[in-house]
């Protein structure tokens, strides 16, 4: 467990320019950037007991995260 938000211009950080214009010109992308965006900080509060979760619950949104994050960088390698 790590307690660094996972934002995704951190995650790829060579392709922030990208992640800006697609946010801008997808809908499809731009969904799923605002849906890991909220994901993301669902499990940064819970890792950092600003919102506890059960552990269960936590774990089912890191895999959820990490899909959308395979999803996003296909499309981002796809641009």
């Amino acid at each position: 467990m790590t307690n660094t938000p996972h934002e995704l211009a951190a995650e790829f950080p060579d392709k922030a320019d990208l992640i800006h214009k697609l946010k801008a010109e997808d809908a499809h992308f731009a969904r799923l950037a605002e849906e890991y965006h909220m994901i993301n900080r669902q499990v940064h509060r819970a890792e950092t007991n600003v919102e506890p979760m059960e552990e269960l619950a936590e774990v089912e949104l890191r895999k959820k995260r990490a899909l959308l994050k395979d999803q996003i960088y296909a499309m981002l390698t796809a641009a």
